[in-house]
């Protein structure tokens, strides 16, 4: 085979830099915890009532897991009250947060973007993956962008092989 027959994969000899959100998924159960079956009457927390079920709630069962805390109906739930379930998730959760499973994804993501040196792709071609095994909320693609702006000469979506363009820092007047 002489060399104009050979296949070249442009993709695979471009200077194109893939950054893939799902390499800061965190695995570990998603847990939503809904104190809504400790109202009285669905429609107000009890002190005494809740102290109880502090007290007597197995919180084993949250083990390294992450854990969203939620009020599902519209009751009168007092702030201390999340506060006495976080208290006691605290030994057992490897993350608790007030909010939905998907504030609570969106939040696992924020705290390992927060750990990259983000000028580490200043000049270059950054294309965002767009495929992932996992479900990564919009607000951390949202996030990314935020942080690979600055640095990044262009910024697309999508696969190396098929990309959405979404930014390209402009060329200095001279």
């Amino acid at each position: 085979m002489d060399e104009q027959d050979q296949i070249i994969n442009k993709v695979a000899s471009s200077s194109l830099v893939t950054f893939n959100l799902e390499d800061y998924y965190q695995p570990g159960e998603r847990v939503l915890l809904d104190i809504k079956d400790q109202l009285y009457q669905g429609l107000i927390l009890r002190e005494k009532d809740f102290r109880e079920f502090i007290k007597s709630h197995n919180w084993q069962r949250y083990e390294n897991k992450f854990v969203a805390i939620i009020c599902s109906v519209d009751a009168i739930v007092p702030t201390w009250a999340y506060m006495l379930v976080t208290i006691a998730l605290h030994p057992y959760a490897k993350r608790i947060v007030f909010g939905s499973l998907q504030d609570l994804e969106t939040i696992i993501f924020h705290e390992q973007l927060s750990k990259i040196d983000w000028s580490s792709f200043k000049n270059a071609k950054v294309v965002v993956k767009g495929c992932s095994k996992v479900d990564v909320p919009v607000a951390v693609y949202v996030e990314a962008i935020n942080n690979l702006k600055p640095f990044a000469s262009s910024l697309m979506f999508g696969e190396p092989c098929s990309t959405v363009p979404l930014y390209k820092k402009p060329k200095k007047e001279e």
